[in-house]
This record gives C-alpha cells, structure tokens and sequence, in this order.
C-alpha cells in the first residue's frame, strides 16, 4: 500500500485554513434535534456535520439509533447548511443506504474495524466509490489491524482516505474513557506521513470537560482535524451524554485552541520534541498505573501478614528483589545506582502501606 498526497487531495479541496472539524451528535435521535445543531453549527469552523444512524452499542437494550428513517434528515442538513455529511456504517447494507442517500463521509467504527470480513464486506460495496472514507482505529491496540483494514479499503480503489483516532479500550481503571496510546498513533504518521489523520477526543475522554485538553494535545501532534460529538442539549443526549459539547462550548474552542506552526522541514524541532514529549507523558502515565497497582497488592500481602502475624520486612526477599532488578536494570540501559534509589524508594512505599494495614 503506498499512500500518496492525492488520497488526502478531499482535505486540500475544502480549501481550510484551520484544522478540520467534523462535529454534531453522536447519534440523530429526531429530525427537529439534528436540524437545531446543523444549524448552530453551520457558521462556524465545522466542515463536516456528523451524526450516527445505526449505533452499535456494547450491550443490547441501550439506542441503536434511528435507522435508515435519519437518512433523510442528512440530506435535509446537506441542502440548507451547506456542510457536508458523514455517518457511521457497520455493514455492506449501510453502506448501499448512505450512498443511496448521497452522504459525504463514510466512517468505519472501532467494533467494525476489528473484523477484517466486515471491513471487506464495506470495502466491495464501495468499490472505486469517490466518497470519503474514514477508519477508526480497532477497539485493541493493535496497529497491523487498523492498517489492514486501511489496506483493503485501498486496494478496493477508494481514493479519498483518512484514519480516525479513538482511543483503545483498557480493562485497567484509567481517566480516558479509551486510553490515546499516542505512541501508536506516532507510528502510523511515521509509516504513511501523508495520510489525513484525524482525533476523535470525545471517545477517547469520555468526558466533555477533557476534551478541550486532548484536542490540543492531537494539535500539538500534527493531527489534520477533530471529531467532537456536539448537542444543542448534551445531558439530554440519548446515546454517551457525558462526552458531548454544545455548539458555543464548540465554538469557544476553536478561539482557545493553538494551532502550531508548521515549517517547510520535515525535521522541525517544535514538531519533533512534541512527539517525544507525548511519548514521555504516556510512559508516565503508565509508570504510575503501575505502581499504583503494586500497591494494592502490597497492601494485600499486609493484610495477609497480618493475618498470620508475620513481620512486614523479609530481608531475603527484598534482597532477593534487589539483586534480580539490578540486573535486569543492567540490560536495559539503567544504571545500577539509579535502579537502587528506585527500588528502595518502591520498597519503602510498600512498606509504609503495610504499616497503614496492621494499624487498622
């Protein structure tokens, strides 16, 4: 797969001078509703106005949107904004109903992404289609799938292409409702530096009042544009309340957010180090994850001892520790002298959490 300029050529076409903003409800619950954000948004920096049809939804019994019956309801938005239009599908039938219904954007979603026989089913569907066709990544963080159902929407002669970054799903408890894994996102740009890449930071948080935060952060990484689901009435919404916006909350983001400036080098220092920098925060971030994990257990092994009246230090143990961890420092780079200081520190941690254990 060699993608080129010319499968980014729909971003050119739009004549922006501003990074892409896909927004509206994350699902088209009635006519009047759809009407009323189209129409906050409609002067404004959004470009393409989004709304889901079909919802797939993780378990049965939540909305699963309206259906085919919202169809129209784009094209209504289409004909009296001006914006274009995109919709989520799931299945080679969407696909024959949106075309039908002459929607602009296609995006293929995270549960479809992980299925390579779905994805082919859309891709023969839209054989040689002129639409724009957009793929989230998978709901795992797995790079070679997202870049295989890229791959077959290629190969089925799909010319105006783009990638949308969600999040990827975690069992761990973390503050994104799908953690960003920048790095992998990093390595797609690396791979195919001429593919639109656009952020999808409602999914990624989960929350409306992260969204602003992540948003930047994707700017910050080159990011060609947003996709920010937009309510008139967002806690009234019937499908993921918490993480959408209002139009003026929309709107007052486009004045607060900074665009960085792109030189003509592909080696610009701003760039670069914002890349590194991303990289260093997620590690951070789930540096502490962990220890924070490792705690919890230690504070098991505290009630454990407890328990069995057993003394909370056991030198051949931590000595035991010490020695394997000075060791594998050694193969990593690290230095003897920074593992020691690191390791007491832990130690010392999980000692001062049994502590808090027996005097309970």
């Amino acid at each position: 797969m060699e993608i080129k300029k010319e499968n980014r050529k729909w971003m050119d076409d739009l004549k922006l001078n501003h990074p892409l903003v896909i927004a509206g409800p994350c699902s088209a619950e009635t006519e009047e509703q759809v009407m009323a954000v189209a129409n906050e948004l409609k002067n404004s920096d959004v470009s393409i106005f989004r709304a889901g049809i079909w919802k797939p939804r993780t378990r049965p019994g939540g909305f699963e949107g309206v259906g085919a019956i919202g169809l129209p309801w784009l094209q209504r938005v289409k004909k009296e904004t001006g914006l274009l239009v995109a919709t989520e599908v799931a299945t080679a039938e969407h696909v024959k109903l949106a075309l039908e219904y002459d929607v602009d954007v296609l995006w293929i979603g995270a549960r479809t992404t992980v299925n390579p026989f779905a994805v082919q089913e859309i891709a023969d569907v839209l054989k040689d289609t002129d639409k724009i066709v957009l793929i989230k990544n998978p709901v795992n963080p797995d790079l070679s799938l997202w870049l295989g159902g890229l791959e077959r929407l290629y190969n089925a002669g799909i010319k105006k292409l783009g990638v949308i970054h969600r999040g990827f799903s975690t069992y761990e408890k973390s503050k994104y409702r799908n953690n960003p894994e920048w790095q992998i996102v990093i390595d797609l740009q690396s791979k195919y530096p001429d593919l639109a890449l656009i952020c999808d930071p409602s999914h990624i948080t989960g929350k409306r009042d992260m969204i602003q935060e992540v948003s930047q952060q994707a700017l910050d990484l080159n990011y060609d544009g947003l996709m920010i689901e937009t309510h008139c009435t967002p806690d009234n919404a019937w499908s993921d309340a918490p993480q959408q916006v209002t139009p003026d909350t929309l709107k007052q983001m486009f004045v607060d957010l900074r665009v960085r400036k792109e030189t003509e080098s592909a080696d610009d220092y701003s760039s670069r180090l914002s890349k590194f920098r991303a990289q260093i925060d997620e590690y951070d971030g789930k540096i502490l994850e962990i220890l924070g994990n490792r705690m919890k257990v230690a504070d098991q092994i505290g009630l454990l001892k407890k328990e069995k009246n057993v003394a909370i230090l056991q030198n051949n143990r931590w000595n035991e520790i010490l020695g394997r961890m000075i060791l594998e420092g050694e193969s990593k780079g690290l230095s003897e002298e920074f593992v020691l200081k690191m390791f007491k520190a832990i130690h010392q941690e999980s000692i001062n959490h049994q502590e808090k254990v027996y005097k309970q």
